[in-house]
């Protein structure tokens, strides 16, 4: 939900698809329940709502991106989906639950994001979520800095868009908006990305390419990005296939 980042709802749903396909294993870690109010913080283009509407609970999807929730409206009927910031929203109503794959790792501001969750849920309610942990994408992020630093001059630090705190940084927060966190766990998913040797290409233009490369004309992009998959590939390269080297943090945390 980063405000400096322009989403391409059509990359992210046809290359970029296994966002929603891993984050089913947290909506089961959410068991909706049917009747339940549940915000989906960061929805993308709605996959998961309606995943956790098939229970019965009222979903509402919300994201910064106009263009990703333009397309969640067009996918899906029954799911309301609203442009919002998840640093400053106050709802109408309360929720069951707020429910957030790999978005939270987006808003680097963390700590009004954690305490405007906490507003808008019930005593009680739960807070679930995955999110990019320390390490996430490191030998990805080391070389897109090296190449950045080396061949360009620029400070790639100044412009990476991610958060991506230890399970210690983000328990503490949780703890210090009022959350009692039951459930925490940070762990290894090297993740396989689509389309043979093009699939580091297409995850950079999706989640790169406007921050770290924002001012790159299109042929430059494609350059560079030839040459990060180059140094990445004997990492990397497996089979035929990108394996991307995430780190998760997935956590359950209850409004005391």
């Amino acid at each position: 939900m980063s405000s400096e980042h322009t989403w391409n709802p059509e990359l992210y749903d046809n290359k970029l698809g296994f966002v929603a396909q891993y984050g089913k294993g947290v909506v089961e870690l959410l068991q909706p329940k049917a009747g339940e109010t549940i915000l989906d913080l960061g929805c993308g283009t709605g996959d998961l709502s309606v995943e956790i509407a098939k229970s019965g609970a009222k979903v509402v999807g919300m994201d910064l991106s106009k263009e990703m929730i333009e397309q969640a409206r067009e996918k899906y009927d029954g799911v309301e989906f609203i442009v919002g910031n998840a640093e400053s929203f106050v709802h109408e109503i309360t929720y069951d639950a707020v429910f957030s794959n790999a978005a939270l790792h987006w808003m680097k501001n963390s700590a009004p994001v954690i305490q405007a969750v906490h507003r808008a849920l019930k005593p009680g309610g739960r807070f679930v979520a995955e999110l990019g942990g320390k390490g996430n994408v490191e030998s990805v992020v080391s070389t897109i800095t090296d190449v950045l630093t080396q061949d360009y001059g620029i400070d790639a630090d100044q412009r990476n868009p991610w958060y991506f705190p230890s399970l210690g940084e983000y328990s503490s927060l949780l703890e210090q908006a009022g959350f009692r966190v039951i459930y925490a766990v940070h762990f290894d998913r090297p993740t396989k990305q689509a389309d043979g040797e093009a699939g580091l290409s297409h995850w950079l233009h999706g989640f790169a390419g406007d921050d770290f490369f924002s001012d790159f004309s299109q042929a430059d992009k494609e350059q560079v990005f030839e040459k990060i998959s180059a140094r990445l590939k004997d990492e990397l390269y497996a089979d035929g296939s990108w394996y991307v080297d995430y780190r998760r943090l997935r956590f359950v945390a209850l409004k005391e």
